[in-house]
C-alpha cells in the first residue's frame, strides 16, 4: 500500500480500458521506477498484467542486474509475475550497428524500441495475450510518439494483436511515479540505458564538471 492510494480511487469509477476492452496485458517494462505507476493504475482498474523485461540494451551488466532486480522485487511485492528474457547483447549491437554516434531519440533508439518489442509481441502472441503495452513512455525523456509507432509496428506482425498506446503520464501519472519511487527507494538510474547513452551523458558531465556516473550509488530517497 501506498500513502497516496485515495488517488487511485478515480480508476475505480473511471477505469482504464485497452484495445478490444481485453483484461490481461502483458507490459513491457524496463525499470521499476517506469513501471511502478503503470502497475497500480493497471491494478486500480482491474487489469489482470505480466511483466516482460527484455532490454538488451542495458550496459552494462552490472547496471543490468541492478535495474533488473529492483523491477522483480516490486513484482514480487504486487504479486505479479515477472518475464526474465534473455539478454542477448550481441544481437543488439548487430542490430543497431552504424548508429552509434546518432543522439538520443534518433534512429538507434527507434531500432532499440524495434528489437525490444518485437521480442515482446511474439511473447504476447505465443502466450494468449492480445494487447501489450510498454512503461517506456511514461519517461519524459521519451518520444512518446516514437514509442508508439515501434509498438504499432512490433503489433502488426502478429493477426489479433494490438499494441495500446495509454500516455501513462496522464491522470497525475507523472507525480505519482516519482512518488512511488520515492516510497519504495527505487535504485535511480543516471542515463538511458546503453553504452552510447552513458557515453554521452558522462561527456555532458565531464563539459559540465561533474562527477561521472556510478553504478548502484543512486536511489530515489538519497
Amino acid at each position: 500500500m501506498h500513502s497516496f492510494d485515495n488517488e487511485y480511487k478515480q480508476y475505480k469509477k473511471d477505469p482504464l480500458v485497452p484495445p478490444n476492452k481485453a483484461k490481461n496485458v502483458l507490459l513491457h517494462t524496463c525499470c521499476a521506477p517506469c513501471c511502478g505507476e503503470v502497475i497500480q493504475a493497471m491494478k486500480a482498474s482491474g487489469l489482470e498484467l505480466t511483466l516482460f523485461f527484455y532490454n538488451p540494451n542495458i550496459h552494462p551488466i552490472k547496471e543490468y542486474e541492478l535495474r533488473k532486480l529492483e523491477n522483480i522485487r516490486y513484482a514480487e511485492k504486487n504479486d505479479i509475475k515477472f518475464i526474465d528474457a534473455d539478454y542477448d547483447t550481441d544481437q543488439w549491437f548487430s542490430r543497431i550497428k552504424g548508429l552509434e554516434n546518432e543522439p538520443e531519440r534518433g534512429e538507434r533508439c527507434t531500432q532499440c524500441f524495434d528489437m525490444r518489442f518485437e521480442r515482446t509481441a511474439l511473447y504476447a502472441k505465443e502466450n494468449g495475450f492480445n494487447v501489450f503495452t510498454s512503461s517506456l513512455g511514461i519517461s519524459r525523456w521519451k518520444n512518446m510518439d516514437q514509442i508508439n509507432a515501434c509498438g504499432h509496428r512490433a503489433a502488426q506482425r502478429h493477426e489479433n494483436l494490438k499494441y495500446w498506446t495509454y500516455n501513462w503520464r496522464k491522470r497525475g501519472g507523472s507525480e505519482r511515479m516519482y512518488k512511488i519511487s520515492k516510497e519504495e527507494s527505487f535504485y535511480k538510474q543516471e542515463y538511458c540505458g546503453c553504452v552510447y547513452s552513458l557515453r554521452d551523458t558522462n561527456a555532458w558531465r565531464k563539459k559540465t564538471n561533474r562527477k561521472p556516473i556510478h553504478f548502484g550509488k543512486e536511489f530515489y530517497n538519497n
